[in-house]
């Protein structure tokens, strides 16, 4: 799949959004184009995926689409509209709770 943000319009204002949303979360803009579209992990005995444009897991009671995610120092930065880019800090999952990472082609 190829790389988006949702409601990005276009590739270009997609790579914007992209790493403004990385800046405000203070995470790493990949030097690459090798960005995020998909994380397995385990989270209270719970095993959660979340995925570019869809809903987060229900145990994190996220009611917006994922709109980005980062791979930072010891934790993952799983990025919604209120979760990470308005309101409240990221979801975030530990680096030795996951399981598997897809990234976009």
């Amino acid at each position: 799949m190829d790389f988006f943000v949702p409601l990005a319009k276009n590739i270009d204002q997609a790579q914007s959004v992209y790493s403004s949303i990385a800046e405000h979360v203070s995470a790493p803009t990949p030097t690459t184009n090798k960005r995020i579209q998909k994380l397995v992990w385990t989270h209270e005995g719970v095993e959660c995926i979340g995925e570019i444009g869809k809903l987060p897991p229900e145990i994190f009671c996220a009611k917006d689409e994922i709109l980005a995610i980062f791979e930072c120092d010891n934790v993952y930065k799983i990025c919604t509209q209120n979760r990470g880019v308005i309101n409240f800090d990221p979801i975030l999952a530990s680096t030795d709770t996951i399981k598997h990472v897809t990234y976009f082609d």
